[in-house]
């Protein structure tokens, strides 16, 4: 048996159909300038807001993969936590987030594979209960059994 997973880890052998969680974040223009830094996406509609106001957005926008993360978020510190490995990810972008929004992050088992410790989640992030970012997401859950 693993003696040492972090409390709040849920092993392959615990989780159930339907199980959530979620995470809330404010979003703040040093959460987006420090994304730009470490992803090297300058791009002005994040960072400009003279640029942005001219695009679509009427506005600066987090980047994407910054609300994609929070869903990571979730996955990795809560459900199934410590030690999960991530398999894959689809993303659709729904809607822009701005600098001050609360996004709320939730992902939902769908499915699961106990042999293979496989569990399949379906993720979304939200805005003012407005979907911005929906997705799966296919991870590798730890086990209190060693392979």
């Amino acid at each position: 048996m693993l003696d040492n997973l972090p409390r709040g880890t849920i092993c392959i052998e615990d989780i159930e159909m339907g199980m959530r969680r979620h995470l809330r974040k404010q979003i703040t223009d040093r959460d987006i300038e420090l994304f730009a830094e470490v992803s090297t996406d300058h791009n002005p509609v994040h960072m400009d807001d003279y640029y942005a106001r001219d695009t679509i957005f009427a506005g600066r926008i987090a980047h994407g993969m910054l609300t994609a993360g929070l869903i990571s978020a979730v996955i990795g510190e809560q459900l199934p936590g410590h030690g999960t490995v991530y398999l894959g990810q689809s993303l659709k972008f729904l809607a822009p987030v701005r600098p001050g929004d609360m996004v709320y992050a939730e992902a939902q088992v769908i499915d699961i594979d106990m042999a293979k410790r496989r569990v399949k989640l379906d993720c979304h992030c939200a805005v003012d209960g407005k979907k911005v970012l929906i997705g799966e997401a296919t991870v590798l859950a730890p086990s209190r059994k060693f392979d």
